[in-house]
C-alpha cells in the first residue's frame, strides 16, 4: 500500500512539472537582464515598452500582466498591474490591451521605474490563464495573484535593470 501511495504522488508530481508550462517574454526595446531605455521611465515618457510573448498554450482565454519592483526601499513596488488582456502575441508600446488595476502609487495605470539611488531590477511578469477574472478595476497585485491561482497554464518574465 504504501508503494502505491508513493506512486501516485511521485505520478502527480511528474504531471504537475509536465503540464506546466514558461511563455518567453522579450521586447525589442531592451535584452533579459539589460538596460531599460529612459523613454520607459519616469526620466523619459513614462510609457510602457512593447512586450512579445511566446509559447502561449492554444487553451489560453487571457493574459495577466505584473510589472514590479522588489528592490524598492519600502519593499516591492508594483508599476503596473493589468489584466484580462486578449490572447495575443504582443503588448505595444504605450497601449492598454487589458484591464489595469493599482499600481503601487494607488493609479491604475503604468508608471514607469523611477529608482531614487542605485540600480533597480524590474520584473515583467505575463501569465497564461484558462479563465478570465471578474474583478474590481480598483484590486491591487494580491487580489489580481490569489484570483489567478488554479487558472495559471503558463508564465514567464523578463527583467530590466534601470539607474538614473
Amino acid at each position: 500500500m504504501i508503494n502505491l501511495i508513493i506512486t501516485k504522488s511521485f505520478l502527480f508530481l511528474a504531471l504537475a512539472i509536465v503540464t506546466s508550462k514558461t511563455l518567453t517574454i522579450t521586447s525589442s526595446d531592451f535584452s533579459d537582464n539589460g538596460l531599460i531605455p529612459s523613454k520607459y521611465t519616469c526620466d523619459g515618457a513614462n510609457i510602457n515598452p512593447e512586450l512579445t510573448i511566446k509559447d502561449i498554450p492554444k487553451e489560453t482565454a487571457s493574459l495577466v500582466l505584473i510589472v514590479d519592483d522588489p528592490h524598492a526601499p519600502k519593499g516591492t513596488f508594483d508599476h503596473w498591474v493589468m489584466w484580462n488582456i486578449p490572447v495575443k502575441d504582443k503588448i505595444a508600446e504605450n497601449s492598454t490591451p487589458g484591464i489595469e488595476g493599482k499600481n503601487g502609487k494607488g493609479e491604475n495605470k503604468y508608471t514607469g521605474p523611477c529608482p531614487p539611488s542605485g540600480a533597480h531590477h524590474y520584473h515583467f511578469k505575463v501569465y497564461a490563464l484558462d479563465t478570465k477574472l471578474q474583478l474590481a478595476a480598483n484590486s491591487g497585485k494580491n487580489i489580481v495573484l490569489k484570483a489567478i491561482e488554479g487558472h495559471i497554464l503558463a508564465s514567464g518574465e523578463l527583467v530590466g535593470i534601470y539607474k538614473k
